[in-house]
């Protein structure tokens, strides 16, 4: 048995939101507003009211059980009975809808008022994070602690811009489209509390005609409420993703208004199906025509001139203030088909639906969308387009390192570069929606994407968290993320929860699950819905409302094995088994898997000499230091090593993939030193820098790809003679170690083997190399050597030719060698940046979880050798950028960037 999908994706493009031309107008207004936090006592324009929080301890183990939530009293001096009103457009019962009270609170506060003088006010752009210039609270009281990346993301916030509408744009109507606002946002537009939206990870719209001043200046003010204590990792500050006017004539596309189903999808021919929602603004019906031609797109997102074809167009009468669906129908010969790297292409197409009133053009909407089927077989599990793939996924939480979540494109991509070179191919957002330029990415570049919402529900992990608006807003929040991202090509399923609370209470949780699943699937019928779980057990009713058993840590088991008997919490034996005898027609998956950790090119000695151990002072970890063991055999205390788990699921064969959490670390739950700033759990650093996991790893997910990796590096001036164990990752099946030029002999990989291990070498300096040999012949050879002291710098960028926009990036590797140029892997000098020329630098970074200098600062020390500076060019302005590395006692190096 298998759940069948074949379909067709349509999506509004940020790529097109830069159309100011044409009957429908999309405006940046990112640049050129004012910005103040409070220092302390923030006003009293309250969301709603928040119970006290009793348990300041953030230092969870993350797999610890929620809690119920916290019950408050009502008061009367909260905004929350008018913000409520701009869920409505996402609730399906009008009798729910809710109602705006009379009055208009906060018109007198005077920072919404057109009077008020913002001069003072920092002027900064958006995308904006508040908190990633730090400074990081340091010490074991903290106001903010390593969960939420010890930054000052908490608080209160305003931001205020001036908008110019022309008196041409009256009779229009005029939306403010906020990809992302951290969070509580409510928006008041000259002194008019317009509405908001308090999820902090959604997109939301408002519509600011009724407020708007036409033919002068408009005074726009947004409220940011970030509660402390309100997340399980960083959750960045403020308008963090982009924001845009969005002008059309009354009759036009509505909000995410397209949706394409397809089926019988084969090279030969698809069948489509397109819905197109309008909206009537005006106050008559209307009798619109709508037409819709669709582009073959290049691989530079180019539209061909000429259709691949054009939809049979469609007279729609639509009434005064209403909404109206409707359906159009063809065959596209010959499609290209979407479908994952490297193994398929990810081809698109733009669509281009236009709306006719009495003759004339009312609104063109342009969109991008795919041509895939899925199928997800119990047995063989995922095949697109007919071919099966394995997910080798990875997690990915939301920040981009030290630009915090303030959302870059060019930083999102090199992510997703480096994972690609991994031989990745899936990517699972946690635990929330992202920004909508990250879908366009992963849709260009051929990832596979379970997206998700939620990462609790009615119960709390943290005592502000999600839990406190679940009741008001789930709804909304649910169908809103589902009606935005439901046409990217590379979404292949929803998740609409992560190791929720609910787990736990039985039918009551189900039943809660249950209503969950059935507004994703009124929302999109297409994919599979599900939610990730580390507790709920085959025999309980919680699996039962999933289209696909996604499961956290649970294939592999949870504190199962030996090393793990004297903890606390969880405890499951592998339990593929039973739930493929539990639920034979459905898939499996492994949502989280690993939760492996290490700090990139330190290691502790003596080496665990079994494959999986949890993390302690006396099995890979030194908490003096706040390091972890590069040997690659440590955990969380719920986790497995890689080793473990890529066993588990060479034994089941039907499971299909993996997501391992993470692929990247990221700011926040820095488990097992919540002292530290940021997670240790990534296959590559915070700064970009691949830590060994990243070639066991490679060495499974890209078996065709000749590679050998050694460990650890060779530079133990106190251990000459001790015990020094020498592991080797590679996709070969057997190597033989030389040390010196001596032979330490050959191993072979045996049958759940992914590692070779010599475990007696004792240390002497000099050089280990590796020969990897695959069906007996040569494969992958690898060396490691002792350098000499550190003597100079080297610099090299990952590109040399930047974009002048203000936000294309430079990202530029630090390495401290020796005179032959070998990278010292133990240095950690300090280093100096500058740049000359119409650039600037963004920030600074090396990686060590425990590095609490703040990213702004130009000095940075390295860690195992390596450090990373973050660099662009002014706005507008070409040139050459020169950047120097310098430090005492070091060559100086340069490098250079140009602009364009």
């Amino acid at each position: 048995m298998c759940l069948f999908i074949a379909f067709c994706t349509l999506q509004n493009s940020a790529a097109q939101k830069a159309q100011v031309n044409g009957p429908r107008q999309i405006i940046s207004i990112n640049e050129g507003w004012q910005f103040m936090r409070y220092a302390s006592n923030p006003d009293s324009l309250l969301y709603d009211v928040r119970p006290e929080i009793t348990d300041r301890n953030d230092s969870k183990v993350a797999d610890s059980k929620p809690t119920e939530a916290v019950k408050t009293a009502a008061s009367d001096r909260v905004l929350k009975p008018w913000i409520l009103p701009t869920a409505n457009d996402f609730i399906k019962d009008p009798t729910q809808h809710y109602r705006r009270p009379a009055g208009n609170p906060g018109s007198e506060f005077p920072l919404v008022q057109k009077t008020f003088n913002d001069g003072a006010w920092e002027t900064v752009n958006l995308p904006h994070d508040w908190a990633i210039k730090g400074p990081f609270y340091t010490g074991n009281n903290p106001e903010v602690g390593g969960g939420m990346g010890r930054l000052p993301s908490h608080g209160v916030a305003w931001y205020r811009k001036k908008l110019d509408i022309p008196a041409a744009d009256k009779g229009k109507t005029i939306y403010l489209d906020i990809d992302g606002a951290m969070s509580y946002a409510m928006v008041w537009l000259n002194g008019q509390l317009v509405g908001g939206w308090p999820y902090g990870y959604n997109s939301f719209r408002l519509d600011l005609t009724p407020y708007l001043q036409f033919g002068g200046s408009n005074q726009l003010a947004i409220r940011i409420d970030i509660p402390n204590h309100s997340a399980r990792w960083y959750p960045g500050g403020g308008l963090y993703r982009k924001v845009w006017l969005t002008k059309v004539a009354p009759v036009h596309v509505a909000q995410w208004g397209t949706f394409v189903t397809t089926n019988n999808v084969s090279a030969a021919a698809a069948s489509i199906d397109v819905q197109v929602q309008l909206e009537n603004k005006s106050g008559k019906a209307q009798s619109v025509v709508v037409t819709t031609a669709v582009y073959l797109l290049d691989s530079n997102g180019v539209p061909a001139h000429q259709a691949a074809f054009v939809l049979p167009r469609k007279t729609v009468q639509v009434a005064a203030g209403k909404k109206v669906k409707t359906n159009f129908s063809a065959t596209l010969q010959n499609p290209k088909l979407w479908g994952p790297l490297p193994v398929q292409q990810p081809h698109l197409y733009m669509a281009v639906t236009s709306l006719f009133v009495d003759g004339k053009i009312v609104d063109r909407y342009h969109t991008r969308f795919g041509i895939r089927s899925l199928q997800f077989d119990a047995d063989k599990g995922l095949l697109v387009n007919g071919e099966p793939v394995r997910m080798q996924g990875v997690n990915q939480h939301h920040d981009l390192g030290a630009l915090g979540a303030a959302f870059n494109v060019r930083a999102a991509e090199r992510q997703l570069e480096l994972l690609r070179e991994l031989g990745c191919n899936a990517i699972r957002m946690a635990h929330n929606p992202p920004a909508p330029e990250l879908l366009e990415l992963t849709d260009r570049m051929g990832f596979l994407v379970i997206n998700e919402i939620f990462d609790n529900w009615e119960r709390k992990k943290t005592p502000h968290d999600f839990h406190l608006i679940f009741s008001d807003w789930h709804e909304p929040d649910t169908r809103s993320f589902i009606r935005r991202d439901r046409n990217h090509p590379s979404v292949i399923a929803w998740s609409f929860g992560n190791e929720v609370g609910e787990q736990y209470t039985d039918t009551a949780g189900a039943r809660l699950a249950q209503k969950l699943y059935s507004i994703v699937k009124e929302e999109d019928p297409t994919r599979p819905a599900t939610a990730s779980m580390n507790f709920a057990k085959p025999d309980m009713p919680f699996p039962a409302a999933m289209d696909i058993i996604s499961l956290n840590y649970q294939g592999e088991g949870i504190r199962d094995a030996p090393a793990y008997a004297h903890l606390t919490g969880i405890r499951t034996t592998p339990l593929y088994p039973a739930f493929k005898a539990k639920f034979p027609g459905k898939l499996i998956v492994s949502s989280e898997t690993a939760s492996a950790l290490s700090t990139r090119g330190t290691y502790v000695f003596p080496v665990y000499n079994g494959i999986s151990a949890p993390v302690s002072d006396s099995t890979g970890g030194n908490a003096a230091l706040q390091v972890v063991s590069a040997y690659e055999l440590y955990t969380a205390a719920f986790g497995s090593s890689a080793d473990k788990v890529f066993a588990s699921q060479d034994r089941h064969p039907y499971v299909a993939g993996e997501f391992v959490w993470t692929g990247w670390d990221y700011l926040g739950e820095p488990t097992p030193y919540y002292t530290a700033r940021s997670s240790y759990s990534g296959i590559i650093d915070l700064a970009g820098f691949k830590k060994d996991r990243f070639y066991l790893y490679q060495s499974r997910w890209r078996p065709e790809l000749p590679m050998a990796h050694i460990l650890p590096h060779w530079n133990w001036p106190g251990r000459v003679g001790h015990v020094t164990p020498v592991h080797v990752f590679t996709s070969g099946d057997e190597a033989e170690l030389f040390i010196n030029g001596r032979s330490f002999g050959k191993k072979k990989k045996a049958q759940y083997e992914y590692r070779l291990r010599w475990e007696s070498v004792r240390y002497q300096p000099g050089t280990v190399h590796v020969v990897a040999y695959k069906g007996g012949k040569i494969w992958a050879t690898d060396s490691v050597t002792t350098t000499g002291p550190a003597a100079q710098l080297q610099l090299t960028a990952d590109r040399t030719i930047i974009d002048t926009d203000g936000k294309d990036l430079s990202f530029i590797t630090v390495k401290i060698t020796d005179s032959e140029g070998l990278v010292v892997p133990d240095a950690i000098h300090p280093i100096s940046f500058s740049i000359e020329g119409p650039g600037e630098i963004v920030a600074t970074d090396n990686g060590d979880p425990a590095d609490l200098v703040a990213f702004t600062s130009t000095t940075r020390k390295a860690f195992s050798g390596l450090a990373l500076v973050i660099v662009k060019a002014k706005k507008g302005e070409k040139g050459t950028l020169k950047i120097t590395a310098q430090s005492p006692g070091l060559a100086a190096a340069q490098i250079v960037v140009q602009t364009k």
